[in-house]
């Protein structure tokens, strides 16, 4: 479907952006890739990274400003909505700059779409938007919310789809490289909660899992990626057995403002309305009576538990963290 293509990514130089664009390029052939961000730093590199490559546009823009956003958007057919103030710290203490760049981003990536015709608008989203317990978490969960009723309140043959995952390997600011740094300088690991438990996945993984789910989807769906999960002190248990010593010490700080034990990809109140698609996917179907979407999903079984959190599905080890965290090339060779 993206063949001959042109994708626009909003926030396109981070992480999951870098990820997405590299599997489009790898694995399909569009037509043309917009990278939209702020970062003129980030674009730099990222342009660096890919060699010029010819399928590539880079364009300087916020998804506040819904001017050079739906100029940016002008013959796109889809688009890959990952722009976003993340970190829970900062949105903790940059409330209204969440708000903008989060809620009203996303109301304007909505109102662009719709007017330049795009075929499909895929918001990524988190765990941290399901009962949320910070103004992160608050902020997608508006932004869900916004991208599922896109797909019912407008006049529009623009589809919306919502993909929720957790914790991806490798992303910025994501704590495995935080220890691996303060082991390297210090020999030991700061750990908020060794009960802590957090999903886990590898970028390749869940981007992998972002392009199903954009091929199964018929529009108004929340795809929900069924992640294995594990405890933050099992995550620094494998960072000191990578890197550190018989020495390297684990200090107990406490938990950050916000933070949560354990993070859930599905309430118990949106369980009634969720279906195992797969082995990797439930979809979240939207409470709003829709007969395409219960037709298109009717035989599937509903989820068999009262919600899916990071303590009920499967639990990685130490050894299997291990394992995976070597295959990862950044990590290791950094």
């Amino acid at each position: 479907m993206f063949d001959d293509a042109v994708i626009l990514v909003t926030g396109g130089t981070g992480s999951w952006g870098n990820e997405l664009i590299t599997q489009l390029l790898d694995n399909h052939s569009p037509k043309e890739i917009r990278v939209y961000s702020r970062g003129e730093h980030m674009q730099v590199k990222m342009r660096a990274k890919f060699y010029n490559n010819k399928n590539l546009k880079f364009i300087i823009g916020d998804v506040r400003d819904k001017n050079i956003l739906g100029l940016a958007m002008t013959g796109v057919d889809y688009v890959f909505h990952l722009a976003a103030l993340k970190h829970v710290p900062v949105c903790e203490e940059n409330t209204w700059e969440t708000v903008l760049t989060n809620i009203y981003g996303t109301q304007n990536v909505i109102e662009c779409a719709i007017s330049n015709n795009v075929k499909k608008v895929i918001d990524i989203s988190t765990d941290k938007a399901v009962d949320p317990f910070n103004h992160y978490g608050v902020s997608k969960a508006c932004a869900e919310k916004m991208i599922v009723n896109a797909s019912f309140n407008y006049q529009t043959d623009t589809k919306f789809v919502c993909i929720r995952g957790g914790n991806v390997l490798g992303t910025n600011g994501s704590v495995i490289p935080l220890f691996k740094s303060q082991i390297l300088s210090n020999n030991y690991v700061t750990i908020t909660d060794p009960n802590m438990t957090r999903y886990l996945m590898s970028k390749k993984e869940a981007i992998g899992l972002v392009f199903e789910a954009v091929e199964k989807s018929i529009g108004g769906e929340i795809f929900v990626m069924r992640m294995p999960a594990t405890s933050v002190k099992n995550m620094a248990d494998a960072l000191v057995i990578l890197f550190g010593n018989d020495k390297t010490n684990l200090k107990v700080i406490g938990a950050r403002p916000g933070e949560k034990i354990d993070e859930v990809l599905v309430s118990k109140n949106e369980s009634p309305f969720t279906k195992i698609l797969d082995e990797k996917y439930f979809v979240i179907l939207p409470q709003q009576d829709n007969p395409e979407l219960l037709d298109r999903y009717d035989d599937y079984p509903n989820i068999d538990t009262e919600s899916f959190d990071s303590r009920n599905t499967r639990q990685l080890s130490v050894n299997d963290l291990v394992l995976e965290l070597e295959k990862e090339k950044w990590l290791m060779s950094s």
